[in-house]
């Protein structure tokens, strides 16, 4: 088993203020049917409200200190503002307590602030990306995540994704300059059951070991095969290489589809 160190993390509690509460769904829908299987129990965890939009423009910010997030793989920035609000945003890489950072069409181009795509100079290396104006960041804002700015035309930006694939995001859109803090996430080793168990996961069983009633690949004697040219979910979705993509809406915004497709 493998621990990261979080020496640099503030020691205490959140800020109560911008806490929410996050009840247990154990992986079911609003009309409590199992739609995510193997989920439930773990530590209580209570919701950090975060700043995806970045919309607090020309008021520099303060970084109190930076915390860790049981909700996300990457760590938070507490920030206060020049008036007084605090806000927690997503702690870029470099991002240390006591630097001001900024959002607007007015921000430097340096770690932490946020500007709109059209500011950002060609190459710079952003996370926390809007799909659509105002809508907030909804692109790379696990730990590790970023985003690179390939050109501009028209009114897009050519975004290469974390995936490898280029999309055009409006220019309009804003994106936090850096990458998300927290590299070694990807390095850790869970080690044991028990604590997959602190993590709301539980234990999941093969569908080759149950019956045909519960699962496509279930029944038959002994150690059978799954019976079927390639394995699927338990809804019967294809496992491997099937895509589930329906938005047709949006594909003329993608240039370059991900990694390992055509």
């Amino acid at each position: 088993m493998t621990v990261l160190d979080r020496a640099h993390l503030h020691p205490g509690g959140a800020l109560k203020s911008l806490l929410r509460p996050s009840p247990e769904r154990a992986g079911r829908n609003n009309q409590g049917r199992r739609t995510n299987e193997a989920r439930g129990g773990g530590h209580k965890r209570r919701y950090r409200v975060v700043d995806f939009r970045r919309d607090k423009d020309g008021i520099e910010g303060r970084v109190l200190r930076l915390e860790y997030d049981p909700n996300r793989s990457g760590h938070l920035a507490l920030i206060q503002y020049a008036d007084g609000e605090k806000r927690y945003i997503l702690a870029p890489e470099g991002l240390q307590a006591g630097e001001m950072v900024m959002s607007g069409a007015e921000a430097e181009v340096r770690v932490g602030n946020a500007l709109p795509l059209e500011r950002i100079p060609i190459g710079t290396v952003v996370h926390n990306v809007e799909l659509y104006p105002g809508r907030g960041g909804q692109m790379a804002r696990s730990a590790g995540s970023a985003v690179q700015l390939l050109a501009k035309e028209g009114n897009f930006a050519h975004l290469r994704l974390p995936s490898g694939e280029v999309r055009l995001v409006s220019l309009k859109c804003r994106a936090t300059i850096g990458q998300v803090g927290n590299l070694e996430h990807q390095n850790i080793k869970i080690g044991k059951a028990g604590r997959a168990r602190w993590m709301k996961r539980r234990p999941k069983v093969r569908g080759v070991a149950r019956n045909p009633v519960d699962h496509p690949h279930g029944g038959a004697e002994g150690k059978a095969a799954i019976g079927r040219p390639s394995p699927v979910s338990r809804t019967g979705v294809p496992a491997l290489g099937y895509r589930t993509r329906r938005n047709k809406s949006t594909d003329k915004y993608i240039l370059k589809r991900r990694k390992g497709r055509a």
